[in-house]
């Protein structure tokens, strides 16, 4: 059985993390599988959207704790937060959307993997948590500044303080996720923003994703990208035949 599976369809990819009897918990193998598919996903230029999930009944747990508690050495919660907090920092780099199905609970490290993605669905039996009090650590994989984009500080700070698990209700009215589908759904939901965000040029989907992410962290600056991305997508032929259509559209 893979770890990581991962498949393309209609140009949307899907990453699910495939460990279903430790509830997808992830061990170093695991780590590197997950972080190998993002890379390649980076030199796939056909695909349009990106889709991160889990098998059976779990989104992602975090780490494998029984295979994690065999590296309890500072240099190992080192190399722990690199190797996935450079993954998900591709992750999150990627130039398509990307979609975190939350298909069952998302606890730890999974919740950090859930709010690198562009957009969240939940399960309206999943929950999320920000655990990582609970074990005396902190987020490692960038979770607490992706969290802070979501939330903002004051309910971030309160999610990572306590520790709260919060069901697919609660995370939607904190705006922590973006779409809750009906029980065993997630999925079907999931690829139909998909195909919707796949319909459109893949230039202009990229290009708003670009101008999103510049615009948190250069907001000053922000418009003059903008302009640039305009211009360059303006003089495109498919905005002129687009143009064309509507024009004739009477004909």
């Amino acid at each position: 059985m893979t770890a990581i599976e991962f498949r393309v369809e209609d140009n949307v990819g899907t990453l699910t993390v495939n460990r279903p009897k430790v509830h997808n918990a992830l061990d170093w193998k695991a780590m590197d599988a997950f972080s190998e598919v993002v890379e390649a996903a980076h030199d796939q230029p056909e695909l349009r959207a990106f889709i991160v999930t889990g098998a059976g009944h779990s989104f992602v747990s975090g780490g494998d704790l029984k295979d994690l508690a065999n590296y309890p050495g500072r240099r190992d919660g080192l190399r722990l937060a690199t190797v996935m907090g450079k993954t998900l920092e591709r992750l999150k780099s990627l130039p398509m959307p990307t979609i975190a199905a939350i298909n069952g609970p998302a606890r730890g490290g999974g919740a950090e993997i859930a709010v690198s993605c562009d957009q969240r669905i939940i399960d309206e039996k999943a929950d999320i948590g920000f655990v990582h009090a609970r074990l005396g650590i902190t987020t490692a994989w960038g979770g607490a500044r992706y969290l802070l984009q979501v939330v903002g500080y004051p309910k971030a700070l309160e999610l990572l303080s306590t520790g709260r698990v919060l069901g697919a209700t609660e995370a939607m009215e904190i705006g922590l996720v973006d779409h809750i589908a009906e029980n065993g759904r997630v999925k079907e939901r999931a690829l139909t923003l998909a195909a919707e965000m796949a319909q459109h040029p893949p230039e202009a989907v990229r290009a708003a994703k670009r101008l999103l992410r510049f615009a948190v962290a250069y907001p000053e600056v922000s418009k003059h990208a903008e302009r640039r991305l305009f211009a360059r997508l303006w003089e495109g032929e498919f905005r002129r035949k687009a143009v064309e259509r509507f024009l004739n559209r009477s004909k």
